[in-house]
């Protein structure tokens, strides 16, 4: 099994018979019960995956099976799978049982992939190291005192730690794309509404988006593929008609590629960091790319602009966790209003509270002109900006984040030195588009580092195209 790094891999063995879907699977459910250290799974689901191993294989053999036979993969634990726990990696929702499967998830199972559990990640998707996990940190496999990244970090770990072939996880401000770029792995956000969001417990509504984690771009493009497309079910789903992402080769046409000189510049950027992404720009001159540094004066406002808006609106989704309706309830309560009190002071972990505490501050009367309502005029400047000059080069490029993974436990006291570890990936989330973070090699410790391209709103074609073109020119340098 560890000479599997994507699906055409299995797929080739499993119909020559070298392979059988059923051992595969019972593989993969020893990997994970041996890196339980890792802690990347809350749940297996060990019997269901290896029945609907068997069925499959019967499919494959009969030729009747699904695009994403024998695709093995997790979901991240805010994504809604019928009569299974979820529970966003929060007390206020331990041992909630869903009514009701994402519509992502019915999409996965409808062409044959075989989820195997769910994964761990920061509470309600409010992270950038899964440390604020109900269930504790999820371990980076490349060094265990290293933090996974977040929010999707369990994801990027079982992928990376060969615990599955693939994760589905949440980008909002980056939770896709930096736990991929901290594991080495890919991470595909998808422009705002390509995929639905139905079944997807609520962070910030005007940002979250499902996106693939994988071993390659191929298995990327082939999952957004089965999982885009318009749902009557979400609202903000786009109408527009899903392209074969799986069929799209290579590209061998140069591109116009635009960097920004602030994000090279900056001060918080690690040195490592910086002699890869400038290692990366050379590469892509070496091969015919044309790589131009642009100004992004904004860059300096995308932090403060992400937190209020998202903090807005998650004061507003997590409004409904409020021990009366379901999921967690205080015992010390006594009457109703204590209830409330006790029930989300009790259900909900400190970074949660933070941010519900700061969201409903910038929503209340005498504020919000102040902050909500500037920071929205900001995100349009930001997405005007971002567009002006994508109508220029075909690709921005970005370092996915600011640094390697760092230890556990080494968060600063001070949330906002945290909230600029986003600094680079928020960028896309504000302007609505599509990026994708890419593994760039390793530091001198070992530890994976990411690079990012950012691409036209709807164009993720021509974004995995180029990602095919150099993928394996950014990992080898």
């Amino acid at each position: 099994m560890e000479g599997f790094s994507s699906l055409a891999q299995i797929q080739t063995a499993l119909v020559s018979r070298d392979l059988n879907l059923s051992d595969l699977v019972v593989d993969y459910l020893k990997r994970i019960e041996e890196r339980q250290e890792l802690n990347a799974f809350l749940e297996v689901f060990s019997e269901e995956a290896k029945s609907a191993a068997l069925i499959i294989q019967e499919k494959i053999i009969t030729g009747t099976s699904g695009k994403l036979a024998g695709m093995v993969i997790g979901i991240k634990d805010n994504i809604c799978y019928i009569n299974h726990k979820v529970s966003a990696s929060s007390r206020i929702l331990d041992n909630y049982t869903s009514p009701f499967s994402a519509t992502v998830v019915e999409r996965l199972l409808a062409e044959d992939a075989i989820i195997i559990g769910r994964l761990n990640c920061d509470e309600f998707a409010m992270g950038a190291s899964n440390e604020s996990s109900y269930y504790g940190p999820v371990r980076n496999n490349a060094d265990l005192t290293k933090v996974s990244g977040g929010s999707s970090g369990g994801a990027a770990v079982a992928v990376q730690a060969n615990l599955c072939l693939a994760a589905l996880g949440t980008d909002t401000g980056g939770s896709v794309r930096q736990p991929a770029s901290f594991c080495g792995v890919v991470g595909l956000k998808p422009t705002y509404g390509r995929v639905s969001r139905h079944g997807i417990i609520s962070y910030a509504s005007s940002f979250d988006q499902v996106g693939p984690i994988t071993r390659c771009v191929d298995d990327a493009s082939l999952l957004l593929e089965v999982i885009a497309g318009a749902d009557e079910h979400d609202s903000t789903s786009s109408s527009k008609s899903v392209p074969d992402y799986s069929e799209i080769k290579p590209s061998s046409v140069k591109k116009k590629i635009a960097y920004l000189s602030e994000a090279l510049h900056s001060e918080g950027l690690d040195a490592d960091v910086k002699l890869a992404f400038e290692r990366s720009i050379n590469s892509l001159k070496a091969e015919g790319h044309t790589v131009e540094p642009v100004s992004f004066h904004f860059l300096e406002y995308v932090v403060p602009t992400y937190y209020i808006l998202t903090m807005a609106e998650a004061s507003s989704n997590l409004a409904r966790y409020d021990g009366i309706h379901y999921a967690y309830r205080s015992e010390k309560g006594v009457d109703l209003e204590s209830t409330y009190k006790r029930s989300r002071s009790e259900g909900f972990g400190p970074e949660v509270k933070r941010r519900i505490v700061l969201g409903t501050f910038v929503l209340c009367a005498g504020y919000y002109d102040a902050y909500y309502a500037k920071a929205q005029k900001v995100r349009r400047l930001i997405r005007d900006k971002t567009d002006e000059i994508l109508s220029e080069f075909d690709f921005i490029m970005l370092p996915t984040a600011p640094t390697p993974a760092f230890t556990i436990g080494e968060s600063s006291d001070d949330p906002v030195v945290n909230y600029l570890a986003d600094i680079f990936t928020v960028q896309a989330s504000l302007a609505g588009i599509p990026a994708i973070s890419l593994p760039a090699g390793n530091n001198k410790a070992g530890l994976p580092l990411g690079i990012q391209f950012l691409g036209k709103r709807f164009e993720e074609g021509s974004l995995l195209s180029f990602s095919k073109d150099i993928e394996e020119l950014l990992e080898d340098q």
